[in-house]
């Protein structure tokens, strides 16, 4: 729950720890790119440490650090020391995700696994979905220190639970040493990926620096591959991926998260800044997509151990791609019920997906790898997301490139030159209509109007593009099939 809250919570955070520590708009943007990047560029390794020395000691760890990381930036007086923390945050996030699942797995038996799954991804889609609620109230009602305060309550009773509950899952054929040539080679491409779609928007997608850390990427992945074939106990060992049913759940995460992160990050622009609602009003108005999740995670675990996960996962996804073709008919005008609707497909289908996929990637594993198979997922996912983001983010900016000129035109507006046209245009793909002080309320009005389509029509293409992306997922998931090895877990075989 921490690790999915601090994803989206901050956000809502961020304008008043600006103001408070007097931070700048790019300072404020590395509050999230440091925890993503650090996440990121942690989960398989975390997951191998988990592998190696047990998943109930690599979780209270990154409770532990997790929560000493937050509680430091509650206390942090400078833009610089909430950063740092949250690299720390990050790292420890890391070490708690996958620590996570390779608990379910060890703990659970085959016929019990997706339940169990299906209550962690409940877990994760209701934080995901209420940090802007929460963030909102406790930013408005207390302070931005409480939303990382909140952390160590909750740090230190998950810490005593599970020092009490969580059992010692080891199997017999654990890793014994460390393939640390592949961790530095991984984690360098993984950064040089994470890195290039962070700054792709800034720099545009055909820079010399998005390229040149693009393809830094491709050679330390292809690396990296070349050395796991050498390594006498590698990191990830490439016969993983002969499992076509593992190496489609993790096609699958990616293509999910960019869907779903990608789509869901203008919606709080929409919701915020065209339909003028505050923080903890949009997120009530997501409450459809948490609810949905939260009801539909446990009873998609049920329908795969029943089904398998093939068809509820591309079932998952055509709900998906529905829910984002239907968002693409939002206008800046759109009623609460409408986008209820919307908002409600959407958690629907991506409740199968979030538990079915984990269940084909970490079942698909052998159990000795299940910490480097949960780690694999949750990669996937922060790729996906960033992915996302970054691409079709840089499709609604051509959009809102290509038709604000006509439009500003249309409704009879002066013609703006092009610094000022191009300072209007970051602010429309946003939401926020650019109003000079002192303009005159019936022109104010009209580059309102202009503003909020505009924007309105770049997110229709970008969730256009997203529902495209999840058709194809649909195909990908029917290649999906039940764990081979899910029988495993909470058997013979441990210490």
């Amino acid at each position: 729950m921490m690790v999915a809250l601090d994803g989206t919570i901050v956000a809502i955070a961020n304008p008043a720890i600006g103001k408070d520590l007097h931070a700048s708009w790019a300072q404020l943007q590395w509050i999230t790119n440091a925890y993503v990047l650090a996440l990121a560029v942690s989960l398989i390794t975390a997951g191998k440490l988990g592998d190696r020395f047990g998943h109930r000691q690599t979780f209270l760890v990154g409770v532990a650090g997790f929560a000493a990381a937050s509680g430091a930036i509650g206390l942090s007086d400078t833009i610089a020391m909430v950063v740092t923390a949250r690299v720390f945050q990050g790292l420890f996030g890391a070490l708690l995700m996958p620590a996570a699942l390779g608990l379910l797995r060890a703990t659970f038996p085959a016929e019990k696994l997706n339940m169990a799954i299906g209550i962690w991804g409940m877990v994760i889609g209701a934080s995901t979905a209420g940090g802007p609620i929460l963030g909102g109230l406790l930013v408005q009602h207390v302070n931005w220190q409480s939303v990382f305060f909140i952390n160590v309550p909750v740090g230190l009773l998950a810490l005593v639970l599970g020092a009490v509950i969580l059992k010692d899952h080891r199997a017999a054929s654990a890793p014994r040493s460390f393939d640390l040539l592949g961790i530095a080679l991984l984690s360098g491409a993984m950064f040089c990926l994470v890195w290039a779609l962070i700054k792709a928007p800034a720099w545009g997608w055909g820079d010399g620096r998005t390229l040149g850390f693009i393809a830094a990427s491709v050679l330390g992945f292809l690396l990296f591959a070349f050395w796991e074939t050498r390594a006498g106990e590698p990191l990830i060992p490439l016969g993983l991926f002969r499992s076509l049913p593992l190496s489609a759940g993790v096609v699958l995460m990616v293509l999910m998260a960019i869907a779903f992160m990608g789509g869901l990050f203008f919606v709080t622009f929409y919701l915020q800044n065209v339909h003028g609602m505050s923080p903890v009003d949009a997120g009530l108005h997501l409450l459809p997509l948490t609810g949905m999740m939260i009801v539909g995670s446990p009873l998609a675990g049920v329908l795969i151990t029943k089904l398998g996960p093939r068809i509820p996962l591309a079932g998952g996804m055509v709900a998906t791609a529905l829910a984002m073709y239907g968002m693409s008919t939002l206008k800046a005008d759109t009623g609460s019920a409408e986008m209820s609707l919307w908002f409600a497909l959407l958690g629907l289908g991506l409740a199968p997906v979030m538990v079915g996929a984990t269940e084909v990637i970490v079942g698909n594993a052998p159990l000795e790898l299940s910490g480097v198979a949960g780690g694999l997922q949750q990669a996937a996912m922060q790729i996906g997301g960033s992915l996302g983001t970054a691409v079709l983010g840089a499709v609604m900016a051509s959009k809102v490139d290509s038709d604000l000129p006509g439009n500003w035109a249309a409704a009879g507006l002066p013609k703006l030159p092009p610094a000022q046209l191009d300072q209007a245009s970051e602010a429309v793909q946003m939401g926020v209509a650019p109003l000079a002080k002192g303009i005159p309320a019936p022109v104010a009005a009209k580059i309102t109007s202009v503003a909020h389509d505009t924007f309105v029509s770049g997110m229709s293409l970008a969730s256009l593009v997203a529902a495209g992306v999840a058709a194809v997922a649909v195909l990908v998931a029917l290649l999906t099939k039940r764990g081979e090895n899910a029988e495993a877990g909470a058997g013979p075989g441990h210490v």
